[in-house]
């Protein structure tokens, strides 16, 4: 081995280094940890254009507690929070527990228990004047009648309206299919769906 790699290279052997004035330490910042969605949670989630949508088709943003019974990773919320939405007027459940942390970090309540349960728990006591949901496709339509239970005017003036994306197959008197979505919607899962808006 030649010597001249045990030599010290030709450089200083020192350099300026600036100081830092105390007011310049750097903003210490919680580590997420990455989130890990278990395939029996049936957690799909809403693709952020999709979610404006739905917003959309719910209506204006105003005084009215809107419920998402299915909030997943959030998707829905921070779509209803991007149109002016107040965290204050929403309300989500999620029985999955880090998904149900996930979302609480938006600034909205969480109720942390199957939404069937919930539903069951709060019929006749509270409703809402709307709901937005992507409901797990193979309880759709159990998710669905407990979420139009919920619903109601609750004072309002205007119709109470509950804004969905189901399976393509799933059919409800009254529901107005807003749009067919593609195929490939989800990345998780090839399946065909809609959404549809139900006004009571």
């Amino acid at each position: 081995m030649k010597k001249s790699v045990y030599s010290r290279p030709n450089k200083r052997m020192f350099i300026p280094v600036q100081r830092r004035n105390s007011g310049a330490i750097p903003e210490v910042r919680e580590i997420q940890e990455p989130l890990v969605i278990d395939r029996a949670s049936e957690c799909h989630v809403t693709p952020a254009d999709v979610a404006a949508r739905m917003v959309d088709y719910l209506g204006r943003p105003g005084d009215l507690n809107t419920l998402e019974p299915s909030a997943g990773t959030g998707a829905l919320v921070s779509a209803l929070l991007a149109s002016g939405h107040s965290p204050n007027e929403i309300c989500a459940v999620e029985r999955h527990h880090k998904l149900a942390r996930t979302v609480r970090r938006l600034g909205v309540a969480v109720f942390e228990e199957c939404f069937l349960e919930y539903a069951e728990r709060v019929r006749g006591r509270v409703e809402f004047p709307r709901i937005i949901m992507n409901p797990p496709f193979s309880l759709v339509r159990k998710h669905m009648k407990a979420a139009l239970s919920l619903l109601g005017r609750n004072g309002h003036q205007g119709p109470a309206t509950l804004v969905a994306l189901v399976p393509i197959t799933f059919e409800h008197e009254g529901a107005e299919t807003m749009e067919i979505l593609p195929e490939y919607t989800f990345s998780t899962c090839r399946v065909r769906t809609k959404i549809v808006r139900i006004e009571a």
